[in-house]
């Protein structure tokens, strides 16, 4: 069960008391923490960001129970009251034991803190209560006699602290002084035991209010000592009770489960809360913010009541003025000084004015269009002052009011009544007031019916003429101002015209918002998830209704036109000319020009769109600690994305230079978002963006001089590619050289069969430590030897077998050179073909091709020769030269014989024998280069004798 500053008490009951471990249960925190008393340990626990509570700290105190404990934030301790009755206190920080001690004779229900001196109050049911002073070792300063029953609750009372009330189950609420053993009076409470008991913290009211087992709570002057309100509907007792410390709302708990919100003025009940969580036993709320932390038999739960969103509005000039409960407050933006640049998203210093206080509980504060008059709207009711003066003006019932574009204004008295206003003003002069029976008279307003013919509300001498009094066909939750008078109830928006009531358009939506643009021809309408912009087409309904054509439930059917639908959740927006800027559920500042959305800033906290000021090219928000900032929207740029929507680009192009350039990156995605990359090209500034245009429209040039001045391998090699793509082979490869490509210049190169370039490019990649490039532009050279050189050792000599036979001998040595120095036994094993050609399959016939073959290898074929050796590069040198081998053999039995030696040492093949094929790299896909592999793979002449 958990709570925070100035939390009620828990209940107990006559004849139930001691058996229920949660009755008399208080908790205390501040400081962003809150305090969990569970069973018999004491929680700490703190609000992470999330808004999630975890708990960061846990004391055992006892066996029995703990039913009560508060911070002392002041000295970082925890103060708890068991069932054991001791007090103990502990080191929040630290977890250390700061002192134990007996403080009553039997359970203690409830400790408080006072908030100043080191005082601890505690009181138990031993009908008593004692203040402990901290200072003095916590000693018992003073003992309170006078209950006769167990004394449930105590607490201090915050306008003055030298008294404290105590609520007790012998029925009486007692208010005693520091320093005096007798009360100062009692309350005879209720019929049955006081549970809890709590002071009124806001305003000058001497407010307390008690709740008792006699299922009612009761709200007392402790002054005239007289019951101001009962408030009762709880069904069993009440258990906890508390007056919020920020909202004019009173809080009551009871164990029949609910938790009732009322209003703190009309005492109205407003809410009922009901989570299925057993009985309620204490209710607490923190000074700042609006969270609730209820405390039930099964578990703790936190709510937020009202909103965060602050009561602001912002007239055309720059004034705001703001409800910070019943206290209004202004400031002027102008009045920054001119030597003073913010920066988007600093703080101003903004100078705090006093306007003065409103008589009701503002829920609603509007300026009308021409930001002469400020009407609040609260407690059932409006007032409309002057914005200067802060002058009461008019005053009505009202659930919701709402301004019309000219001034014209509409109240929701409720679900069933909208009334509309006219915005003519009259002296009281030209009307008599005459009382009769049909005159009504209260705090607020007088009104006067003749016949039901005539209302009029006045004060301060005017007043003013009704004009409307609508009686809907269906329930209105809400209302909207605007260009139209728009209702909505939960399914549906209905809008009507000011002037004669006629029903406009419905539309089926759940409204969540409406948002007018000022030329009143466009609106967008919020939802839950997503906005609607629609235009408003003034002249089709003034041309339908002209006709005389009847409007049935639907309305006249082409009023509106969507324009566009956008899948976001709107906080707040406000209209700049055809600009709809808002800021979304993820706090990110946003417009929208035309159905395309642009992200402005990305918010740091829950900000509040407040207005723009066309003359500083800023639009305004405030947080809800009433901080203001600004971050800069050119009107400008608004313009000219609006006319470029709209396909005036010679307008718009006019406009383009009042543009600063260091928006013209903004302007130039703009344009390439609406597909008109030539147009973004041209006002781009960015190099890199310009660059990528310019890539996507195939401008070499442009990218070509962008990548100079960048000097970007990245940008080099991008442009390189596409050149390649595009068949400009020349640009390609000078892209590509200074891109240091050496992949592209590879392909480039072996494609084009050039030689030189691939000579060049071995050169190159070598130097850049690119082996693999310069292996494979040597390979293709036939540059065998240097080949070798770029392997590692066991690579160049498993090369060697295949390629240059004639150098294993000598990269074996090496070999087993290097190899000794880690493992000789390892090196011994390696054979050298000089000592051991038998372990070496035709060694022989492999040194002999390779020697025939370096004859030629430094020959190229053109490489349009290609297809006439492209079949010859899959022949297998020696399985061709054993198979000459073998018929050649066999035609020399039949002439008389011949030496096999002869033929290996000539390498003559004596006849006119098929040509010896010979596939020098015995790979696949390998790229000839002007021919040269092709050559070497056929191992003939160019006069068609055969060569190995």
């Amino acid at each position: 069960m958990v709570g925070f500053d100035g939390v009620g008490g828990g209940g107990g009951g006559e004849g139930k008391g001691r058996e229920h471990e949660g009755e008399g249960l208080t908790v205390r925190g501040g400081g962003g923490e809150g305090l969990a008393v569970t069973g018999y340990v004491v929680e700490v626990e703190e609000r992470a960001g999330d808004g999630e509570w975890t708990m960061v700290k846990s004391f055992e105190v006892t066996e029995l129970p703990v039913r009560s404990a508060k911070f002392v934030a002041r000295k970082q301790w925890v103060v708890a009251g068991a069932d054991d009755m001791i007090i103990r206190v502990y080191n929040y920080n630290t977890m250390d034991k700061i002192k134990v001690f007996e403080a009553h004779a039997d359970y203690i229900r409830c400790v408080a803190v006072h908030p100043t001196l080191p005082y601890v109050l505690s009181s138990s049911d031993d009908m008593l209560i004692r203040l402990w002073d901290w200072d003095k070792d916590w000693m018992c300063t003073q003992i309170f006699e006078g209950h006769s029953h167990y004394v449930m609750q105590v607490t201090f009372n915050p306008k003055d602290t030298n008294t404290f009330a105590s609520a007790s189950l012998d029925r009486t609420i007692k208010i005693w002084n520091l320093g005096s053993a007798d009360p100062n009076f009692t309350l005879d409470a209720h019929v049955k035991g006081v549970n809890c008991v709590d002071y009124f913290t806001g305003g000058d009211k001497p407010y307390l209010i008690t709740g008792s087992d006699d299922q009612t709570a009761k709200v007392w002057d402790y002054q005239t000592k007289s019951c101001v309100q009962t408030l009762e509907g709880h069904t069993h007792n009440v258990s906890a009770v508390s007056f919020h410390p920020e909202l004019p709302i009173i809080i009551t708990g009871s164990e029949d489960g609910t938790v009732r919100i009322w209003h703190a003025t009309t005492y109205r009940l407003e809410n009922t809360l009901n989570y299925g969580l057993e009985r309620v036993w204490v209710v607490g709320c923190m000074k700042g913010s609006r969270r609730v932390v209820i405390g039930y038999d099964e578990g703790v739960l936190m709510v937020k009541i009202g909103r965060e969103e602050p009561i602001v509005s912002m007239d055309s000039s720059g004034k705001i003025i703001w409800a910070k409960h019943n206290e209004i407050q202004t400031v002027n933006i102008k009045s920054v000084g001119a030597d003073f640049e913010a920066s988007d998203g600093e703080r101003l210093p903004l100078a705090l004015k006093e306007l003065g206080t409103c008589d009701l509980y503002p829920q609603s504060l509007k300026h009308n269009p021409n930001g002469r008059f400020v009407v609040v709207c609260g407690d059932g009711e409006y007032i409309m002052y002057t914005a200067l003066a802060w002058r009461n003006r008019s005053f009505g019932s009202a659930l919701e009011f709402v301004w019309s574009s000219e001034g014209e204004y509409a109240v929701r008295e409720s679900t069933s009544k909208i009334k509309i206003f006219s915005k003519t003003f009259q002296e009281e002069s030209s009307f008599k007031i005459a009382i009769s029976k049909g005159l009504k008279l209260n705090a607020w307003f007088d009104t006067w019916m003749a016949e039901g013919q005539y209302v009029s509300y006045f004060r301060s001498g005017r007043f003013q003429q009704e004009k409307k009094n609508i009686r809907p066909t269906f329930s209105v939750e809400h209302i909207y101002g605007g260009a139209l008078l728009a209702m909505c109830s939960n399914d549906f928006i209905c809008f009507y015209d000011w002037a004669d009531c006629r029903l406009i358009r419905r539309i089926d939506v759940n409204v969540k918002n409406l948002y007018w643009a000022d030329s009143g021809d466009v609106v967008a309408i919020a939802t839950d998830s997503s906005f609607y912009m629609l235009k408003y087409s003034c002249d089709i309904v003034s041309s339908y209704f002209d006709s005389g054509r009847p409007v049935d439930e639907q309305g006249v059917e082409d009023a509106f036109e969507l324009l566009h639908e956008i899948n976001e959740r709107i906080r707040t927006g406000i209209w700049v000319g055809d600009c709809f800027i808002y800021n979304n559920s993820s706090w990110r500042l946003k417009y929208c020009v035309g159905g395309e959305v642009t992200t402005m800033f990305h918010l740091d906290r829950p900000m509040y769109l407040v207005g723009y000021l066309a003359n500083q090219s800023r639009v305004y928000l405030i947080d809800k600690e009433f901080n203001v900032v600004g971050y800069t929207l050119l009107l400008g740029l608004i313009e000219y994305k609006t006319l470029v929507m709209r396909g005036d680009l010679e307008r718009a192009n006019e406009i383009l230079p009042s543009i600063p350039q260091e928006h013209y990156n903004s302007v130039a995605r703009f344009l390439e978002s609406r597909g008109m990359l030539e147009n973004a090209l041209e006002v781009a500034t960015d190099p890199d963006y310009r660059f990528d245009l310019a890539i996507q429209l195939g401008r070499f040039e442009i990218a070509k001089e962008i990548a100079m001045k960048a000097q970007s391998e990245s940008k080099w090699k991008q442009l390189g590619e596409l050149a390649m793509l595009t068949g400009k082979l020349e640009m390609a490869e000078e892209c590509l050289l200074h891109g240091m490509d050496l992949s592209g210049l590879l392909l480039l190169y072996s494609s084009l069969g050039d030689t030189e370039g691939i000579s060049k490019l071995a050169s190159l990649a070598e130097e850049q430590g690119k082996n693999n490039v310069a292996f494979l532009c040597l390979f293709m050279l036939g540059k065998l030897e240097e080949c070798l050189r770029l392997n590692r050792i066991p690579e160049a000599a498993l090369m060697a077998r295949s390629y240059l036979p004639s150098k294993v001998s000598q990269i074996a040595a090496i070999w087993r050179n290097d190899l000794s120095k880690v493992n000789k036994n390892a090196a011994e094993s390696l054979a050298d073909p000089g000592e051991y050609p038998n372990m070496f399959d035709d060694w022989q016939i492999a040194l002999a091709i390779e020697s025939k073959l370096a004859e030629t290898r430094g020959t190229y074929r053109p490489a349009e020769q290609y297809l006439t050796y492209a079949e010859k590069s899959k022949v297998n040198l020696l399985e061709n030269f054993k198979s000459m081998h073998v018929d050649y053999e066999e035609a020399q039995l039949e002439n008389g014989g011949s030496d096999h030696q002869e033929l290996l040492e000539n390498g003559e093949d004596g006849g006119e024998e098929e040509p010896v094929e010979v596939d020098t790299d015995s790979t696949n896909g390998t790229v000839l280069v002007n021919g040269h592999e092709g050559e070497e793979e056929d191992g003939t002449n160019t006069d068609g004798t055969q060569s190995a």
